[in-house]
């Protein structure tokens, strides 16, 4: 069962431009949700966070 996110603090990067082109990103119980800024309802893309940490230091590179 995918951790509840109803109540998570997303988060957008400190990157982000100010014109709602991005992703916001929330960490609940071990798992990552990745939402559409811009349709925000139009539902999540949850992952390990483990596996999220490790897709973002390979980005980093």
């Amino acid at each position: 069962m995918a951790p509840d996110f109803s109540a998570a603090r997303f988060k957008t990067s400190t990157f982000t431009e100010n014109n709602g082109t991005c992703v916001e990103v929330a960490v609940a119980s071990g798992r990552c949700a990745v939402r559409d800024t811009k349709n925000r309802a139009g539902g999540l893309v949850v992952v390990p966070a483990r596996s999220f940490g490790a897709l973002l230091a390979r980005l980093k590179v």
